[in-house]
């Protein structure tokens, strides 16, 4: 437990020598059961998820003595077994269990995603994708118009929007070289000797359709449009998100530059993943670089009937969703708000993706 801080250790020690000695008569459980998150070990990930449940907690899984109530004795047993390698269930690796402040800087959204008692940074088993965990929460989606351009009639009324469960998002866009080793080519417009390191750049020249099969061999999914703007925004309500060195956001088109690839300083190509700040999410190129599928036909209209929570997008279309801008265009396609779609068999060097998961 060395990543705990020595005051926190102590305080741990001390309790599980008290539990030891009044829980000789618990009952006896397998160390295992103390791997709350499925990953394959019992560590910070597992304490956390005790730790957020102490009391009472009639059933749930941090109970592991059975006995309705969270407390020394679950503590005991967990500690009892720390480090321990389990048989993993799974899709994931843990990198860290617990949100970095430096890149999570508001304290609300840290809280939120802590509450979850899921790991903050996992790594995916199949596609080794680096993936982020967004908690549930409440936003205003739609239109956030910027000084330079006025939101368009889709971006219209806007209106709440509730995703009541956690769920993972790529880190970055899906890379040449990730996309590569699952299906086996590279359908890029910009690879090849004329553009070195091509293999860490958003992967394009991808159709809504032909995702599908990287999605299938990886058993990962596209973000709803909806999952999509929320993780952009982290909780920002500006037309662009906010970054380290302006947590707030900006409306300020000029600023753009400072987070993103786009028709003003990408020389017309693309750019490697994670060459500018990330947002309060710690997730790279939301604006600019590449846009990126989204799961949701299409609808012009579909913020009038939206439903409150978890939407999907309309149930049936002709178009799928794309969102965030990309390296050709000028900043009204760049902004949290902004929509566009195609035809699921459409491809350009323009468009990309980036994966999520339900945890």
């Amino acid at each position: 437990m060395s990543w705990l801080p020595q005051n926190l250790r102590r305080s741990l020690a001390f309790l599980a020598v008290v539990a030891s000695a009044v829980t000789s008569s618990a009952p006896a459980q397998s160390a295992c059961n103390a791997d709350l998150d499925r990953d394959g070990t019992i560590g910070c990930a597992d304490l956390a998820q005790v730790l957020s449940a102490w009391g009472p907690c009639a059933g749930c899984e941090p109970d592991l003595t059975g006995d309705s109530v969270v407390d020394s004795h679950d503590l005991s047993t967990l500690l009892g077994g720390w480090g321990a390698t389990c048989a993993s269930d799974t899709w994931y690796t843990v990198i860290e269990c617990a949100p970095n402040p430096s890149v999570v800087t508001n304290a609300a959204l840290r809280n939120a995603i802590v509450a979850t008692g899921l790991p903050w940074r996992v790594r995916d088993k199949v596609s080794q994708i680096d993936m982020l965990l967004v908690p549930p929460g409440t936003f205003s989606m739609g239109c956030s118009a910027s000084a330079q351009w006025a939101c368009y009639p889709d971006e219209l009324p806007v209106h709440t929007v509730t995703l009541t469960t956690p769920y993972y998002i790529g880190r970055f866009e899906v890379t040449q070289s990730q996309w590569t080793a699952i299906m086996g080519s590279n359908p890029s417009a910009f690879q090849g000797p004329a553009y070195p390191g091509a293999g860490n750049q958003p992967v394009e020249r991808v159709s809504w359709n032909m995702v599908q099969g990287f999605l299938k061999a990886t058993g990962l999914r596209l973000p709803t449009e909806a999952e999509w703007e929320f993780a952009c925004r982290a909780g920002t309500t500006t037309a662009f998100h906010g970054w380290a060195a302006n947590p707030n956001g900006t409306n300020i088109d000029s600023q753009v530059v400072s987070i993103a690839w786009f028709a003003s300083n990408s020389a017309n190509r693309p750019r490697p993943v994670g060459g500018k700040p990330a947002n309060g999410l710690g997730l790279y190129d939301m604006h600019g670089n590449v846009f990126e599928w989204t799961s949701d036909w299409w609808s012009e209209t579909y913020y009038a009937s939206s439903p409150s929570m978890n939407p999907t997008g309309p149930a049936t279309g002709v178009w799928r969703v794309f969102r965030g801008g990309s390296w050709l265009n000028l900043t009204n396609g760049l902004r949290s708000s902004a929509r566009y779609a195609w035809e699921p068999f459409e491809l350009d060097s323009i468009i990309g993706f980036r994966v999520a998961r339900n945890p």
